[in-house]
């Protein structure tokens, strides 16, 4: 793609029927116009029907449709749409919304994929899905067996090192290996898709001020600090380990581009905390882009318009502003 070519559209993809995405969709689509083109891949019966839908064959046809109607690239679901209630009929449909996404990138066709929640366990009951969630499935049909969880906004970046496992297993898990793979692959998709050509990495201590020299524990001095070290000699612009208690104020944030963190809540907490609406799901080592809000299903709302549609809108946002990049 030259500099004066526009992005193939983004491909949405519809995720669980019975939740909030098809109303997601129509909002997206209302309110962000040219700025994130993007077709909904799914059972046109699902949508709620707030705003007018063009049935396309191909995304090329995203173009001549878009000013006037959301882009849907339809796919056969088993059965209607019950809001609040996930149907395992629908199970194929979802996946095959997915991988639908992801043929479309690999073909140039898409630029991106933008997904919509889904809920794993009636994937598994309709289908057999034996995937933790979305982001595994995804490497499975990316062709890669390592990626990292990005939480992104306009306030702050963060990577959890270690994802949904209990505390009391961190320790464990967070291994020099797995701490090392998960700051390069950070690193490196900065520079690729979200053009920094420096990147400052920020990376909070696993203890209390960082273990303080080891009297609130080892692991700060003998797993993350040999790994830091390694990758500063590489060239990285690394600080760390930092206590995880002073990095996310202003200030501090204006000194780093991603917070590396050791587990689950030390990420999300200060995120969430900060831009709760605009938090976006990226996934980082795809060979493809890979955008997600960050909320689930939200069955208990379900149908009723209410649902927010900013953390959709910005992953769609994202997903363009990565593509152009």
């Amino acid at each position: 793609m030259t500099e004066t070519q526009t992005p193939p559209p983004i491909a949405l993809t519809c995720g669980e029927p019975a939740g909030i995405g098809p109303e997601l969709a129509e909002t997206a689509w209302r309110l962000t116009g040219a700025q994130a083109p993007f077709f909904w891949i799914g059972d046109p019966a699902h949508l709620p029907g707030t705003a007018p839908h063009a049935i396309i064959s191909d995304p090329s046809e995203v173009a001549q449709v878009n000013a006037q109607a959301m882009p849907v690239l339809p796919l056969a679901f088993d059965g209607p749409r019950i809001c609040g209630t996930a149907q395992p009929a629908h199970a194929k449909g979802v996946i095959q919304s997915i991988e639908t996404a992801v043929d479309l990138v690999k073909q140039g066709k898409a630029s991106s994929v933008c997904t919509l929640p889904i809920h794993k366990q009636a994937l598994a009951e309709g289908a057999g899905f034996a995937y933790p969630g979305h982001t595994e499935f995804l490497a499975h049909l990316g062709g890669v067996d390592e990626v990292v969880m990005m939480l992104a906004s306009d306030q702050l970046r963060v990577v959890p090192v270690t994802i949904h496992i209990a505390v009391a297993d961190v320790p464990a898990a967070l291994t020099p290996a797995l701490l090392e793979k998960r700051i390069r692959i950070t690193h490196t998709a900065l520079t690729t898709q979200f053009g920094l050509e420096r990147p400052r990495i920020a990376v909070a201590g696993l203890n209390p001020h960082a273990g303080e020299g080891g009297r609130m524990g080892l692991e700060d001095m003998q797993v993350i600090v040999p790994v830091l070290d390694k990758l500063r000699a590489d060239g990285l612009e690394i600080a760390g380990p930092l206590p995880a208690d002073t990095m996310f104020h202003a200030r501090a944030r204006k000194g780093y581009d991603v917070a590396i963190c050791m587990y689950h809540d030390q990420a999300l907490i200060p995120i969430k905390t900060l831009d709760f609406d605009r938090g976006v799901n990226v996934t980082l080592g795809l060979p493809f882009i890979r955008t997600s809000p960050d909320h689930g299903t939200a069955f208990d709302i379900a149908g009723q318009g209410i649902a927010n549609p900013t953390s959709t809108i910005e992953a769609l946002k994202l997903a363009a502003k990565l593509s152009r990049n």
